[in-house]
Parts: C-alpha cells; sequence; structure tokens
C-alpha cells in the first residue's frame, strides 16, 4: 500500500506536473491537445472534456501531451499529417513551439519551491530532535582537543565564548563558523556540578576534523539503500548498533566514523534486533560525493526523529528556495560527475528503484515525501533539457537550429534525428533498469 501510494505522489504527481506545463501554454497560445496521457501504451481509463481526452494508460512511466498537427518525425504524433489549420503546433511560430517544449521542464524546477516553501510554512522547517536537547557529550574522538583538554564523555557544554549554550542547536552555531585564523576558542563545560573552561586553537579543531564531541543520537539505523552495503549484508531498520569490530558504539556518528575510516575493509556488526544479537559482516563502498572526493559509505543513516520550527510566509520562501538552490547545485554535479567518468550510471535510479524509495519515503513520512517529490521534480526538470532527441532538449534545439537556418529540415533527417535519440534513451533505459533490477538481488556487486 505505501508503494502504491509513492507511486501516486512521487511518480504520478511530477509526470502531471511536467505534462501541465505543456498543456497551459500550448493552450495559451491556441493549440489544440487532442490527449493528456498520465503513461503510455494503451488507454486504460479517463474522461473527454472539450477536445481533450484526459486518460491514465498502461505503462506509468512518463506521459505525454499529443497537440494537433504535430510533427510526423515525433513518436507521439499519432501518424496525422498536420493539416495547416490555425490551432495545429505546426501552424505556430518556432519560438512558440519553443516555448511549450520548455515549459514543461520550466514547470519542473519550479515545483520544489513551491512543495518545500509550502511544507515549511504549513508544517515548519524540519531539523533533527537531537538538537534542543541539552548538549551532554556522549561520546569523543580521541583527537578532538577538547578531549586533550581534559573534557570528556557525560560532561556538558555550558558556553563557548562566553555565549550560553542551553541545547546542541547553540552549541553547533558556536562552532559552525570554525576557520584556521581563529586564535581560540574557550569552552565552558560542566562535569558533576563544577564548570571549568578548556580553551582549544580554532587551526586544531579544523586539523582534527572537530568538534568530535557527539550527542546522544542512538545508533539505530533507517532505511537501507537497495544494492549498497548494508542492505546486501542484511542490515534492516530498526536495528541497533551495539559494536563495530569488538568496539562499543554509543552514538550514530560513531558508527559514521568506522565506516569512514574503514578504507574498504570488513566491518563485523553486532546489531540487536528484536530483542535479538545478530552479527553482521558489513562491507563499504568507495563513492565519489558531492565534492568529488571518494568517501566509503554503506548507504544506511539513523532513523530520523525530527522537530519543526515555526516560519512566517516570507523565511518558508525564503527556506525553500535555498534548499531547490543546494538540490539544484547537488544534482548538476552529479551531473557533472557521471559526464567526467567521475561517478558511475550504476548510482542511478530508473522506475523500479524510485518506486522503491517513494514506498519507503510514504513510511518515513511526509517530509520524506516532499523531500523525494523535490528531487524527482529537479531530475525530471534538468533530464528533459538535455539535448537529445525525443527530449524536450532536443526539440528546443532541432528548433533553434531551424531557426538559424531559417527553413525546416526534411522530413527524413528529423525522423533520423528522433531515432538516434530513441535509441540512445532505450539503451540507457535497459542499462538503469537491469541496475535496479539487480539490487534486489543479494548477489548484485
Amino acid at each position: 500500500m505505501n508503494t502504491l501510494l509513492g507511486i501516486v505522489l512521487v511518480l504520478g504527481v511530477m509526470i502531471l506536473v511536467h505534462e501541465w506545463g505543456h498543456f497551459v501554454v500550448a493552450r495559451l497560445f491556441g493549440v489544440r491537445v487532442d490527449v493528456f496521457s498520465i503513461g503510455f501504451g494503451p488507454r486504460l481509463f479517463g474522461l473527454k472534456r472539450g477536445e481533450t481526452d484526459y486518460r491514465i494508460s498502461a505503462l506509468p512511466f512518463g506521459g505525454y501531451v499529443r497537440m494537433a498537427g504535430q510533427d510526423l518525425s515525433e513518436v507521439d504524433s499519432s501518424n496525422v499529417a498536420p493539416t495547416g489549420a490555425s490551432d495545429e503546433l505546426m501552424s505556430k511560430p518556432r519560438w512558440q513551439r519553443a516555448l511549450i517544449s520548455v515549459a514543461g521542464p520550466a514547470v519542473n524546477l519550479i515545483m520544489p519551491l513551491l512543495l518545500l516553501s509550502g511544507f515549511f510554512w504549513i508544517k515548519g522547517l524540519p531539523y533533527s530532535a537531537y538538537l534542543d536537547q541539552p548538549p551532554v557529550i556522549a561520546s569523543m574522538k580521541a583527537n578532538d582537543p577538547l578531549a586533550k583538554g581534559g573534557v570528556a564523555a557525560g560532561d556538558r557544554i555550558v558556553a563557548v565564548n562566553g555565549s550560553s549554550t542551553p541545547t546542541w542547536e547553540k552549541v553547533d552555531e558556536a562552532f559552525s563558523d570554525l576557520r584556521p585564523e581563529s586564535s581560540s576558542y574557550r569552552v565552558t563545560v560542566e562535569h558533576e556540578g563544577a564548570t571549568r573552561e578548556v580553551v582549544a586553537v580554532g587551526k586544531d579543531l579544523i586539523q582534527a576534523d572537530a568538534p568530535g564531541h557527539y550527542a546522544m543520537v542512538p545508533p539505530i539505523v533507517g532505511q537501507p539503500i537497495r544494492g549498497m552495503g548494508a542492505e546486501r549484508a542484511g542490515m534492516k531498520r530498526g536495528d541497533l548498533i551495539v559494536s563495530v569490530n569488538g568496539t562499543k558504539i554509543t552514538t550514530w556518528m560513531e558508527f559514521k566514523d568506522m565506516i569512514l575510516n574503514s578504507g574498504g575493509r570488513p566491518l563485523v556488526t553486532v546489531v540487536k534486533r528484536d530483542g535479538q544479537l545478530v552479527t553482521l559482516k558489513l562491507e563499504a563502498q568507495s563513492i565519489v560525493g558531492e565534492d568529488g572526493k571518494a568517501n566509503f559509505r554503506l548507504g544506511v543513516g539513523a532513523e530520523e526523529r525530527w522537530s519543526y520550527k515555526r516560519m512566517s510566509f516570507g523565511t518558508a520562501v525564503e527556506s525553500g528556495s535555498v534548499a531547490t538552490w543546494y538540490g539544484l547545485k547537488q544534482l548538476l554535479g552529479v551531473v557533472g560527475r557521471l559526464f567526467s567518468g567521475k561517478q558511475s550510471v550504476k548510482m542511478l535510479l530508473g522506475p523500479v528503484g524510485i518506486i522503491d524509495q517513494a514506498g519507503q519515503a510514504v513510511q518515513e513520512g511526509s517530509f520524506a515525501v516532499v523531500n523525494l517529490m523535490a528531487i524527482i521534480s529537479l531530475n525530471l526538470g534538468i533530464l528533459n533539457l538535455f539535448p537529445i532527441p525525443i527530449l524536450d532538449g532536443g526539440n528546443i534545439l532541432l528548433l533553434t537550429l531551424e531557426g538559424i537556418r531559417r527553413r525546416d529540415f526534411s522530413l527524413a533527417f528529423k525522423e533520423r534525428f528522433v531515432q538516434v535519440g530513441l535509441v540512445l534513451i532505450l539503451v540507457l533505459f535497459g542499462y538503469v533498469m537491469y541496475n535496479d533490477v539487480a539490487r534486489f538481488f543479494p548477489i548484485h556487486s
């Protein structure tokens, strides 16, 4: 049921939004729309209103808007040649046809801003619930300069540079501007009722990849990603990590450090599941991150516990804009690494993977669903702008070249152009689908 709901919310809504963009701009320019379809293939059901047949089709991996008098080279033209009527697509100027093609991806790129801003305004800005807790240190890195100053697990951080720190959020704010040139940080800690001050040099904190003093975030496993080390080894959502290679684990960040520093070596991990201890042999994979550097990852995160900060409409839009821009930069970074060969195409998710993630998002809650919808929408927007035949970007490229030539290409050329794009898309689709399905089997590597 979660998966079905996820398909409707994530794939269905995002495809609907994309096609709606094409539809609205086409109607704005007076183009008759014969079919508005969610999905491809045979019509399952729908309704006809005015001149348009609104339908749900059998294959839920996309959608299309069929406009009257489309170019015969287009895959969804229905082989009905343009008659020259004023309400047909090919009767409109090239710039209008280009804007119709741009409209779908444009709406997909705008949609995350609307989704996230609306969620932040109605529900609030989500943040990790532990940030509201008193800053009692659960564990520390051995190289943390505060540890060298005698601070230990169980101590509470009272102030940083004289500013009170009643919560972990305030501690994070105090250390958020760490710079090598910062002379020192005066950290006041409380131990068994007595307070004392420890001085840590900014340069030492940076070199130690610190602060390495951790809050009590329980090492409870969230949903593992299919096909990655944690899932292949049998780790399950809700597992409580007890130890790794014989070392007791108290907080999630300790487990994360063990993964990052594993060097790809096996991590013999003991977890508590349904009251029983289970031993797993985990093997992290080296994956290129957002910064272009390779890190070891297992494909699993901590079970998220959220709190929400109420926001005004203006601050919600501002936060939504920042989150959308951040997501767009991440996506463009991934695209760049794919083309440069620094990231494997195997990491891409196809329909099966997206459907699986959509089901998981429904299980995790409203923010996970909205966040995934925003990610999928950005992906659809960017992907469809690629100058590949049969995609919107390919159509825009063709119209641009025709505009430069001041005459249309021959039908034979355009058919060949579309065929090349179709082959490229089918090969990529087949490869991604293969990896999608392979993630469900333990032999996949």
